[in-house]
């Protein structure tokens, strides 16, 4: 390990004395470039995961004085890559960069593809506003390369930390629309109703009974075998539990549900946050009383 490490020190003075002497100025800078690689290289076989990184950073550096936007770029996450073992915020600054360069070489897909790497590792760090916007980035790329599937799946990331953070109107609106998106497509129509389950737990969270019930009927438009489904009647069954400030009768029906579809933490978090609302209104009705 020892042995990578003095490897890589040496690759490395080789790149700068390079760098700093004389030669053609396109030349000079893909010499040091291959150098920048091997002492990286040398690093990470020993795991000095910082060095690695910060010697990516100099090779996209010398990729960019030698005009070569793509090779930049893929030094940039191959930085990233090393950063994600000790520094995910320095990785998000790395993959950012490189984002930005693959979108001046209108490398769409790929830019894409770090958006969304992007947006985890700020799942990761807690900071949802970010990930949020990383991931409608990254759906708006994946939209603009027609790769549908993707830009859904990255649309539904974007409504996941939406609600999480309370924007329930907004997470609503974009469950309904892959809803739709999943049923133009055969081999995912089956998973629309999981989506309008999401859509409307989400309206259960605005706490409008009236618009609960219109978005009920509009699910039912949209996907006209919605109505026989579990998912509507336990949305139904809640519906008629928060109008009527039932905790209990809500309680019945999501444990009647999960008891043969297990809720997932996210719809559990959700479902949780309405019955203490259903429950405060109960309580001030006591009070009252």
């Amino acid at each position: 390990m020892g042995y990578d490490v003095a490897k890589g020190e040496e690759f490395e003075r080789k790149a700068e004395k390079k760098i700093k002497g004389w030669g053609m100025f396109g030349s000079k800078y893909e010499d040091a470039a291959d150098l920048y690689q091997k002492a990286a290289n040398s690093y990470k076989l020993s795991k000095s995961w910082d060095r690695a990184a910060s010697t990516y950073i100099k090779l996209a550096s010398c990729n960019l004085k030698s005009d070569s936007k793509h090779e930049a770029a893929t030094a940039y996450v191959d930085s990233a890559n090393c950063y994600k073992k000790i520094s995910p915020k320095q990785a998000i600054s790395c993959l950012d960069q490189a984002v930005n360069l693959l979108l001046e070489i209108n490398r769409l897909n790929m830019a894409a593809k770090y958006c969304k790497d992007i947006g985890d590792l700020c799942e990761q760090e807690k900071d949802m506003d970010q990930a949020i916007t990383y991931f409608e980035r990254a759906a708006d790329l994946y939209q603009i390369e027609e790769a549908n599937t993707l830009s859904s799946q990255c649309r539904q990331k974007v409504a996941e930390f939406s609600a999480q953070i309370g924007k329930y109107h907004i997470a609503g609106e974009i469950y309904e629309q892959v809803a739709g998106y999943a049923l133009s497509n055969n081999l995912l129509k089956y998973g629309a109703r999981g989506h309008l389950l999401n859509a409307g737990i989400c309206q259960l969270c605005k706490g409008d009974i009236i618009a609960i019930n219109n978005a009920l009927e509009r699910y039912q438009d949209l996907d006209p075998t919605f109505s026989r489904t579990r998912e509507c009647r336990l949305l139904s069954n809640l519906a008629v539990a928060f109008d009527e400030e039932d905790a209990a009768k809500f309680t019945i029906a999501v444990k009647e549900f999960d008891s043969i579809t297990k809720l997932d933490a996210w719809k559990t978090t959700l479902l949780r946050r309405v019955k203490e609302h259903i429950k405060a209104k109960e309580l001030e009705e006591d009070d009252l009383t």
